[in-house]
């Protein structure tokens, strides 16, 4: 006969099955509320005009995905393609350059001790208290004078200051940057740029990936920046193509099978980011809860 079940120890306790059922359910319904959207879109970019008005909205229909994509990629001899270019050349490189400064002035306010530091960490929670909304249209009165509008620096400019991620470098640099590595690094002759580069981005790297994400989908999808500040439409994202193909469905239905197709691929590269760059986000949760 097998020995008897000990019995829980004193103290131990066992999360309530009540507790478990009801977080599943919330994270469940959560889980519906985000993923619904994304079929739905699977969904009409699958059909016709025609079948977009007369099946039903959450079932296919006469599946012809693979054609719409390719009358997206092929309009207007490819017009999509560069929006989608422009895209990524606003999101990724803006992305970049914004975490970059990020990181630079989070580690400088972490490291370094001089007058006037609370005050700008002060001012730099201000502006993430600040919409972009409220700015975009000062931006535009700004750069209208400076000749920066109806070009890609009239875009890219504004991406590369990221209040968030200043603010989420300063926490992070605090909390991983030791200051008595950074004396040892001094005393063994390192320059302070040499500190930063060679071991304050590498203990940086998990809120660093956290403000490059956040960053990179910000600015993919913003669309109200771009709108007053670009004319051309060789220049336009993707956001606001999409709404430029979108008014156009009243007088030409197939537009439908173009906005749909095309709001299809505009989330595939945020799913491939998120996709490839999790492990790091996860990891930079982790960290941030040991150092708390």
């Amino acid at each position: 006969m097998g020995a008897a079940p000990r019995p829980p120890r004193r103290g131990a306790t066992r999360p309530p099955a009540a507790r478990t059922i009801i977080v599943t359910a919330v994270l469940a319904l959560v889980a519906v509320y985000f993923l619904v959207p994304v079929y739905w879109v699977v969904v009409a970019a699958s059909k016709s005009t025609e079948d977009l008005f007369t099946t039903n909205g959450f079932w296919f229909a006469g599946f012809q995905l693979l054609e719409n994509i390719g009358q997206v990629f092929a309009f207007d001899d490819g017009l999509f393609v560069r929006w989608f270019l422009n895209s990524l050349l606003y999101a990724g490189g803006g992305a970049l350059v914004a975490t970059y400064l990020a990181a630079a002035g989070g580690y400088a306010l972490a490291v370094y001790d001089f007058k006037g530091r609370n005050l700008v960490f002060g001012l730099i929670l201000g502006g993430v208290l600040v919409p972009g909304t409220a700015t975009a249209l000062p931006l535009f009165l700004l750069f209208s004078n400076l000749g920066l509008t109806d070009n890609y620096l009239g875009v890219l400019l504004p991406s590369f200051v990221s209040p968030f991620g200043f603010f989420l470098c300063r926490i992070f640099a605090g909390a991983v940057v030791p200051a008595s590595l950074v004396e040892s690094a001094r005393l063994d002759g390192a320059g302070e740029l040499r500190i930063f580069h060679t071991f304050g981005l590498r203990m940086m790297v998990p809120a660093l990936v956290t403000v490059f994400l956040f960053q990179f989908v910000g600015i993919w999808n913003n669309y109200l920046l771009p709108l007053i500040m670009l004319a051309d439409e060789q220049l336009y994202p993707i956001t606001v193509g999409l709404v430029n193909w979108r008014a156009q469905t009243d007088r030409l239905p197939e537009f439908y099978e173009l906005t749909t197709a095309g709001v299809l691929v505009s989330v595939v590269p945020l799913i491939a980011l998120m996709v490839v760059l999790q492990r790091f986000w996860r990891g930079g949760l982790t960290e941030g809860s040991v150092k708390g």
